[in-house]
């Protein structure tokens, strides 16, 4: 893909994690859990060689501070301009996964069926792996069909830190419902 402009990155601590993200003046466009700041950078080089990468958090404050609000539970939805790169079907269901409501999870399944194609669970659960902007697009709200806690890119300790943020209990990496 080849994006010509400036990337500008930010870090900041949340819920003892590292979190890195990325915008351009079109909308947010990456956002890690984890990992360093180097390889986030080294990262966004390897996708975007014609782009600049420059840390600016002025340019990423409303990112940051809907970030911070959600975190304080003060913020259930997002307002945010993003900019999803990817497939077709992939940005079909990343604006999907925009469509659950914060403290609901639902299943791979149930995402397959929304965006139009019941058999594709598993492509789905592949498009959630390319989702680059966690949190903001929520696929840690994408639970097994039995309600097992499965696949999550920031690993299974931080989904489990943000459902049950979001009011969901969980016992043994299992979604129970009350």
């Amino acid at each position: 893909m080849k994006l010509m402009d400036n990337i500008y990155y930010s870090t900041i601590k949340i819920l003892d994690y590292n979190i890195y993200l990325a915008s351009i003046d079109r909308g947010l466009m990456a956002l890690t859990i984890n990992g360093t700041e180097e390889n986030f950078i080294k990262e966004l080089k390897n996708s975007y060689p014609n782009s600049g990468i420059v840390c600016d958090d002025d340019k990423n404050a409303i990112y940051i501070q809907q970030l911070k609000e959600y975190v304080k539970g003060t913020r259930r939805e997002f307002n945010l301009p993003l900019h999803f790169i990817g497939t077709d079907f992939q940005k079909k269901v990343w604006k999907s996964l925009c469509g659950i409501p914060y403290g609901k999870v639902v299943s791979y399944k149930d995402i397959a069926e929304k965006v139009g194609n019941h058999k594709a669970s598993r492509a789905v659960g592949m498009a959630n792996n390319k989702n680059k902007i966690a949190i903001i697009v929520p696929c840690h709200r994408v639970i097994g069909v039995g309600g097992d806690l499965v696949g999550y890119g920031g690993g299974l300790s931080i989904k489990k830190k943000l459902l049950t943020l979001e009011g969901i209990k969980i016992v043994e990496e299992k979604v129970v419902n009350e």
